[in-house]
This record gives C-alpha cells, sequence and structure tokens, in this order.
C-alpha cells in the first residue's frame, strides 16, 4: 500500500510508519511537530520508501497534496495530553475538528481507505465493567475543558463514519485505551512514562488526587499490527473498535509495580486534581475495555502484560542508544 500517517512522528504513529514500511509498503508520515519528535523517525531515515512532510492537518491544501498519490490513511494527529487540552482548549478544538475533517475529505476525494484513532476519552464518566463500543457516553458540562476533548474526538469519529457510510469507502474507527511504550513521553500527561521517569531519578511519584481510580494500559506492540489487520477486514469497516489492554491496576498500584521494577527508593506524593489541573476537573473512576469485537474481526488478544510494558519504558529510558523499533521488528 501506499500509506499516510498524519502524527507519524509521534509515539504511536513512529511505531506506525516502522510497521507499514517493515512490511514492505510506502509510507508519508506527515507531522506538525508539536508533541512529535524527528527523533522517533530517525531509524527510516533515507528510507526509500519513507518520506517525512513537516506541517498542519490545518493545512487543507498541504494534506491532500500528501493524500494525492495514496490508497490508505491512517489518521493519528490530534491534540494530546491532558495538560493540552486544559492549558489551550480552542487551539485543541480546532486541531481535533477541522483538522480531522481535512484529512477525512482528502481521503474520500482520493478514493483511499482511512482509519480515524479515537479515545476511550469518548466514554466520559462511564466506569462499567468492560466498556463495549455501544456503551453509553456519559460527558461532564460542555463549559468544562476537560471535556472538550472526548467531545472533538467524538464529532471526529461521526465525521468518519458518515464520510465512511456515504462514500462507501472502507473507513474503521479505534478507539484506544491507554497504549503505552518506548518514545511515549510523559511531558503531556501521560502517567507511565512520567512514573517511570520519577522512579529512574529518584524523584517522588507524583500521583493525582487518592490513586484509587483504575486502568488498563495496552502496549503499542498489541494495538499497531491491530489497527493494519483492521483496515484489511471487510467485516470492521465503518466501526468503531476499542484496542487496549485487560490488565487492570489502580494508579497507586501502577506506581508501586514501576519503583518495584526499577529498583528505586522513591516514595510516592498525592497531589489534588485542583492543584494538578485546576479548579473543577474532574476524572474518571475506572476505565476498561471490552476487546471482544476487536476479538471476533482480527482475533485480537493482548499479548503483552503490564510489566512487560513497564520495562520496555524502563530499558528504552536506561538506554544510552535507544532503538525501540528494534522491538517492533522483532
Amino acid at each position: 500500500m501506499k500509506a499516510v500517517v498524519t502524527g507519524g512522528a509521534g509515539f504511536i504513529g513512529s511505531h506506525l510508519c516502522d510497521h507499514l514500511i517493515a512490511e514492505g509498503h510506502q509510507v508519508i508520515a506527515l507531522d506538525d511537530m508539536s508533541t512529535g519528535s524527528e527523533a522517533n523517525l530517525e531509524q527510516l531515515n533515507g528510507h526509500p520508501r519513507f518520506e517525512l512532510v513537516k506541517g498542519s492537518i490545518l493545512d487543507k491544501a498541504l494534506v491532500g497534496e500528501a493524500i494525492a498519490d495514496s490508497d490508505t490513511v491512517f489518521h493519528l494527529a490530534a491534540a494530546v495530553g491532558v495538560h493540552t487540552i486544559v492549558d489551550k482548549p480552542l487551539e485543541s478544538l480546532r486541531t481535533n475538528l477541522h483538522g480531522t475533517e481535512n484529512v477525512v475529505e482528502a481521503a474520500v476525494d482520493r478514493g483511499a481507505r482511512y482509519l480515524v484513532a479515537s479515545t476511550s476519552e469518548v466514554y466520559g464518566k462511564n466506569d462499567a465493567d468492560g466498556l463495549t463500543e455501544d456503551a453509553d457516553r456519559i460527558l461532564g458540562s460542555p463549559l468544562k475543558s476537560r471535556w472538550s476533548y472526548a467531545a472533538a474526538k467524538g464529532l471526529d469519529e461521526l465525521v468518519a463514519y458518515v464520510h465512511g457510510s456515504d462514500s462507501g469507502l472502507p473507513c474503521v474507527i479505534t478507539r484506544f485505551f491507554n497504549i503505552v511504550g518506548p518514545r511515549q513521553t510523559g511531558r503531556y500527561g501521560m502517567v507511565v512514562p512520567r512514573f517511570v521517569a520519577q522512579a529512574l531519578a529518584g524523584e517522588p511519584l507524583t500521583v493525582y488526587g487518592e490513586g484509587t481510580q483504575r486502568r488498563c494500559f495496552g502496549s503499542v506492540f498489541d494495538v499497531v499490527p491491530a489497527m493494519v489487520r483492521l483496515l484489511e477486514a471487510p467485516a470492521a469497516y465503518n466501526r468503531a473498535v476499542n484496542l487496549g489492554g485487560l490488565e487492570e491496576v489502580s494508579i497507586v498500584g501502577l506506581a508501586e509495580r514501576v519503583i518495584e521494577l526499577t529498583g528505586s527508593t522513591s516514595e510516592m506524593r498525592y497531589v489534588s486534581y485542583e492543584d494538578a489541573y485546576g479548579e473543577g476537573y474532574e476524572d474518571m473512576r475506572r476505565r476498561m475495555p471490552d476487546t471482544a469485537l476487536a476479538g471476533s474481526l482480527i482475533d485480537y488478544e493482548p499479548r503483552w502484560r503490564l510489566d512487560d510494558i513497564i520495562n520496555s519504558i524502563i530499558d528504552y529510558k536506561r538506554a544510552d542508544d535507544p532503538s525501540p523499533h528494534a522491538a517492533l521488528a522483532s
């Protein structure tokens, strides 16, 4: 295939580029470098089937040019991270709404199949035991910037779905549940790399709230191949599909495992949500995916356990010359 990966210099996007190149495809990575990094793609520098285009998905002409000669589009570019969403709500809304519209319309104009990456955030405050794709969305006030990301991604899904339905083109929506792995940074609020960095530095691990909130963490090495397989599975077309891990842990439990696996002497420091994110911030008590649909569509079964995921990040951060792309190739 000739594939475009928006957000291709980001954490998940760069691993997807690696995977597609390893499978023999041609790849264009489009990224404005706002949260991505050229270092994530240095292993692909000079590769004859890879090209990096620096630019924004808000640039409609550039998006159209990048997709013009492609038959497959993986749309991962977005404003990400709790701090980004809370601190820059209007900028984030523009990126996530108008950017997705530009990418999907360009894909449809080209007649290219496309995948739009969404998020478990669309379920909002729903803390059911195993969220299925048709579970109700329970969102907070639209005037709280905390929920602007969930609202925007919900509209992104609708844009993808309606265009796919009207055009008849293959379209897949993936809902990520806390995907982690090498190359991910804690700079934008991602908890696992933040905990690992703090533990390795011997600093206190910052736990927001009481730390009793529960999450499941999935490996990028499970999710990336699943994305490609979903876009090759006709039964998945014009559907939303959950992707993530199934091992549930509290945030305090996660911190304890990071401390144990790093051999750190760090302790935990509790910070209120108000001090971390400002007044009125709301968090979810629990977020656990039901991945049965992905299992039925592509035999998706997460292989990476939580300790393995944490160790992959520890090894990456400890390495003097990290090359995490080698793990995906193997």
